[in-house]
């Protein structure tokens, strides 16, 4: 009786195992990879859904592919396994990895390619501007020629790493993308394809893409996690890379995991509202960055983890930096002296007061996401103090990020406690960060254009296609911005992660950042074989 039940088993074995296939074990284990985060919501991964700041875009790109991308080095074949440019005809030839397809396995081809470019014209994408390009011509299945309408110096920091190429046979359907929630909306050529994104917990799941063109990703499951505490999530293996602040990093150490430290790629600053008095003169916003000591912000309010920042708002870890960029160095006495020459006497209680009203401003704080954190700290407390001590007097509001955001973005303000990453990638950062025409949908923009040697520079630099040349021009931007500082720049935070080894993953922070400058150690290429 016992051998017959034995021998029914293996029966009922070999007919499951014919209807279901047979896996060995180490194929059937799942291997994940969890990275935490602080927020955990930056929106839809795909490129109308996600939130406008780094991290959304980081969680879109591991769906969607860009032509070219970046490892530790520079540039590096994606969806495009070359490409070149022709100066006579301001065009730019991309050959196609042959191998490309989409997510439901159709392949990808050059016409997807000249329709994304034709999409993002009809429906601008916020992270990217295809206004130079004139069109793109499908040559062959994998040969498309984008033409310049005019020349463009960001094109392959803009157009060709950062612009999301999306499946023609899905979108051509869609005419209102930032309502488009269906499965399809997250159909990329992307190493990893989205499975779940639970906003209440703030956690998105996705799962490798096995026919993924430069091989089957190394984790099978990708997960992010909210996690306020990185030390302890870290600590007892809870996930795998998360950002930490730099007094953990000899802790964790000693735990065997791995410290990664980025260039200095991300830049808090004061925003300042520049359309109205007193803060709308040159001379008033010089006042205010002689009062403010980057230092004892620094010192005490980050425990001296970070650098002052460079007040022409590059990073001085970019290639293209200019080393005589104007400086303020803390000086009380002249940011009183300036503010004395627009007509502001100083009241007995030491306020200055102009026709008996005292100078007043609000200051904006909230927990900036640093790098893709929320972090807390006492900047504005400091800069409060600061200001006061030459004689202004500051109301101190604090208010969630999203809500400070509205209000800059509206103008609803006078100052502002504010920061953004991509200072170490292309300078088309500078026009983004000043200028209206390019940083109007930027919270972080200055939206600055008051003066016209400012904006001439800004749009040569734009059009220059020699780099010895640009880089001469954008050495002047910085001059010119950092004597109209219509942002103070404060400081760049030290900026690192901890990851696990054991994992098989070797993560790094990205020269330039990932894309346009993203100072996020969460590069896909580190997920691929």
């Amino acid at each position: 009786m016992k051998r017959t039940l034995i021998g029914l088993f293996f029966i009922l074995l070999a007919v499951w195992i014919s209807a279901v296939g047979f896996r060995p074990v180490a194929e059937a284990g799942v291997r994940e990879i969890r990275i935490a985060d602080g927020k955990g919501d930056w929106g839809y991964p795909n490129p109308y859904r996600h939130y406008p700041r780094g991290p959304g875009y980081v969680r879109m790109s591991l769906v969607f592919d860009t032509l070219i991308w970046k490892d530790q080095k520079g540039y590096v074949p994606a969806l495009a396994e070359s490409w070149s440019y022709d100066p006579a005809s301001m065009a730019f030839t991309f050959k196609l990895d042959p191998r490309a397809k989409w997510h439901d396995q159709t392949t990808l081809t050059a016409e997807d390619v000249a329709f994304s470019i034709d999409y993002f014209k009809k429906h601008p994408y916020r992270w990217i501007s295809v206004d130079h390009v004139d069109r793109a011509v499908v040559k062959d299945a994998q040969t498309v020629v984008i033409h310049l309408a005019r020349p463009y110096s960001p094109f392959l920091s803009d157009i060709g790493g950062t612009m999301p190429i999306l499946p023609r046979h899905i979108w051509s359907r869609v005419d209102d993308p930032k309502n488009f929630n269906d499965p399809q909306a997250f159909i990329g050529s992307g190493p990893y394809m989205f499975k779940d994104f639970n906003k209440a917990q703030g956690t998105y799941l996705y799962e490798a893409f096995p026919d993924y063109y430069l091989g089957r990703p190394k984790a099978d499951r990708l997960i992010y996690v909210r996690s306020g505490k990185p030390l302890v999530s870290l600590s007892q293996g809870q996930v795998d890379l998360a950002n930490i602040q730099p007094d953990m990093a000899e802790p964790l150490k000693k735990k065997g995991l791995v410290i990664i430290r980025d260039e200095r790629g991300w830049s808090k600053k004061l925003m300042i509202n520049h359309k109205k008095a007193p803060l709308d003169q040159k001379v008033f916003r010089q006042a205010l960055a002689f009062a403010i000591s980057q230092r004892e912000i620094i010192d005490k309010a980050h425990r001296g983890f970070a650098t002052p920042a460079s007040y022409g708002l590059l990073s001085i870890d970019h290639e293209m930096y200019n080393p005589r960029t104007p400086t303020y160095a803390f000086d009380p006495a002249k940011s009183r002296e300036l503010i004395a020459s627009l007509g502001f006497e100083r009241g007995p209680d030491g306020t200055f007061r102009k026709e008996g009203r005292p100078l007043k401003l609000e200051v904006l704080a909230s927990n900036v996401t640093v790098a893709g954190e929320s972090v807390a700290d006492r900047d504005g407390e400091i800069i409060k103090k600061q200001l006061g001590e030459v004689g202004i007097e500051v109301d101190l509001v604090h208010l969630e990020q999203a809500t400070t955001d509205s209000r800059v973005k509206s103008w609803n303000f006078d100052l502002a406690i504010s920061g953004h990453g991509g200072i170490g990638g292309d300078p088309r950062i500078l026009n983004e960060m000043i200028a209206s025409q390019y940083g109007a949908g930027s919270v972080n923009s200055a939206r600055y254009d008051a003066d016209p040697r400012l904006n001439e520079l800004l749009e040569a630099q734009m059009a220059e296609m020699d780099p010895a040349r640009r880089k001469e021009i954008v050495f002047e931007i910085q001059k010119v911005y950092a004597e109209d500082l219509p942002a103070v720049s404060l400081y760049y935070p030290d900026n690192l992660s901890a990851y696990n080894p054991k994992k098989g993953v070797v993560w790094f922070y990205t020269r330039g950042g990932i894309s346009k400058g993203i100072p996020i150690p969460q590069n896909k290429m580190s997920l691929i074989k």
